[in-house]
């Protein structure tokens, strides 16, 4: 899937494509603060003992610059099975929390837990940036003052036992790599890539790397409700996050209090054809994209013709790449910058600009948008999203397509979405060759839960808005919001979306049937 939607000062990303979704910096919680509480020491909330919260105000001080007003931080470790199906062998993941409390709060109703996403993307950093409020794109006060925001980084993503086998070389490799390996031998070079890849992760974690499945996540989820005291979950997911929390849904209906899953993933559907939709899905938002550049030709300085530009960097990318420094935007970092953009509709104008200034020899704005898509930083280094994703994806996905099939895929592909058809396709290179056994997680009903609400944006280009449905009615009571909007995910974007999720959580109002919410 992929994080993992820029809106909160520096921006928040919650998203999944290709291989990842999320796009957050990630900072170490601080271990100093509770005298009473060893540093690092996970808390037994899987056992019901009591959790030890220390501040820790330094993570939205690393990553936005400060502390949000009125807002205090405070986080803890606790520790899970790393097997849910053998708790009692006394092997342990530690899941790291963090928790944002207004100082304005009152008739407080619980906590509301947060994923953005990806596999990959870290709870955490989301939280702080919810936790900023309306004006800067986070969670209205009417939530702040009655939840506390609570992230938390899933199994091997970011702080939580975090899975790391890629290196910064082989990722820097993967998104430089010609996102069309159309000849033999390129094609050759890229399958290549992908098994060193998977052979690094294997010979590191070996039969381990199934335990990062959604199953035992959607498992750990529930040792976060205990540790946060509640007797129901009220949950906010993003993107692979309405997976994850669809999951929960089915193995602990009967403690949910409120689920809001945004972006929704279908279940239903195999890796194969997640990922074809997703190509459907981005090459109707880069559509959409031209149409607003024709329209709006005064903020758009690559129109008429935005979609011919666009393909026109990427083919001279290919033969004569612009350098920057020691880096050359080459076919694949042109892409990703693309794909970067798509994401939300403020990104279109700064595409326009990357593309236009590309054309005039400068790839700066090329390398900002493909970088906060990679997590890449000035020095060349990368979080481990995308060693989570694929760790995550690859022991998700029952069937694994072989490397044949996707050959054949990347040319049908191609001819019927012309940017991102063959990229998908050979963007799952990746778990042909995944060493791990599968745990897929369940499809099913969530027989016994409460109304869940499933929000869909009509130009979701990572999380195709035909996949709302199927969701709501996989689970048997999922409630359907539609957003007729532009990119990934919708709450809180807009009045509409805003009232209906706000009065869905604080006062379980379920929407009716087909309501749908305007563009902006």
């Amino acid at each position: 899937m992929a994080r993992t939607q820029r809106r909160v000062l520096t921006g928040i990303v919650v998203g999944a494509l290709i291989a990842a979704g999320c796009t957050l910096p990630v900072y170490a919680p601080n271990t100093d603060g509770d005298d009473n509480a060893a540093p690092g020491t996970p808390a037994p909330a899987a056992s019901g003992e009591t959790v030890r919260w220390r501040p820790c105000s330094d993570i939205p001080e690393d990553l936005v610059g400060r502390t949000a007003d009125g807002m205090t931080y405070e986080c803890t470790t606790i520790a899970v099975p790393e097997d849910w199906a053998s708790p009692g062998n006394g092997e342990t993941f530690q899941i790291a929390l963090l928790r944002a409390r207004s100082d304005q709060q009152k008739d407080r109703i619980g906590s509301l837990v947060v994923n953005p996403g990806g596999p990959g993307g870290s709870g955490i950093d989301t939280a702080v940036y919810l936790s900023f409020g309306a004006r800067f794109g986070g969670l209205p006060a009417e939530i702040t003052d009655r939840f506390d925001i609570v992230g938390f980084d899933p199994r091997g993503v970011a702080r939580s036992s975090p899975v790391e086998c890629i290196s910064d070389a082989d990722l820097d490799a993967t998104f430089g790599a010609d996102p069309d390996p159309d000849t033999q031998a390129e094609f050759d070079a890229y399958a290549g890539l992908n098994q060193r890849i998977g052979q690094s992760c294997g010979t590191k974690y070996g039969a381990d790397l199934r335990l990062f499945a959604t199953e035992q996540a959607a498992r750990d989820m529930d040792a976060v409700r205990a540790a946060v005291g509640d007797e129901k979950l009220t949950y906010l997911g993003y993107s692979y996050g309405t997976l994850l929390g669809a999951t929960y849904a089915q193995l602990f209906p009967n403690k949910i209090r409120a689920f809001v899953l945004d972006g929704a993933v279908d279940p239903g559907q195999d890796f194969v054809a997640g990922s074809e939709g997703q190509a459907k899905g981005f090459e109707r938002a880069f559509g959409n994209f031209a149409t607003w550049c024709t329209q709006n030709a005064g903020r758009c300085p690559i129109a008429p013709d935005a979609k011919g530009a666009v393909t026109a960097a990427i083919d001279k990318a290919r033969v004569s790449p612009v350098r920057s420094g020691s880096r050359e935007a080459t076919a694949g970092w042109v892409f990703y910058a693309v794909i970067s953009s798509l994401y939300t509709e403020q990104g279109w104008e700064q595409l326009a600009k990357a593309i236009d200034d590309l054309q005039a020899g400068d790839a700066s704005g090329v390398f900002e948008l493909a970088d906060s898509y990679a997590e890449r930083d000035a020095d060349g280094q990368y979080s481990n999203l995308f060693d989570a994703n694929a760790a995550v994806n690859c022991a998700d996905n029952a069937k694994k397509p072989s490397v044949a099939q996707i050959r054949s895929l990347q040319s049908q592909w191609r001819a019927k979405y012309p940017l991102f058809g063959a990229p998908l396709a050979v963007g799952m290179l990746t778990c042909a060759y995944w060493p791990a056994e599968r745990d897929p997680y369940p499809t099913g009903e969530a027989k016994g839960a409460p109304p869940i609400l499933v929000v869909g944006t009509t130009g979701d280009p990572a999380t195709p808005y035909e996949q709302t449905a199927k969701l709501a009615d996989m689970l048997g009571v999922g409630v359907v919001l539609t957003w007729e909007g532009e990119g990934h995910t919708a709450y809180p974007q807009t009045s509409c979306v805003t009232e209906t999720v706000d009065n869905y959580f604080i006062s379980l109002e379920v929407p009716p049937a087909g309501r749908r919410c305007p563009p902006r």
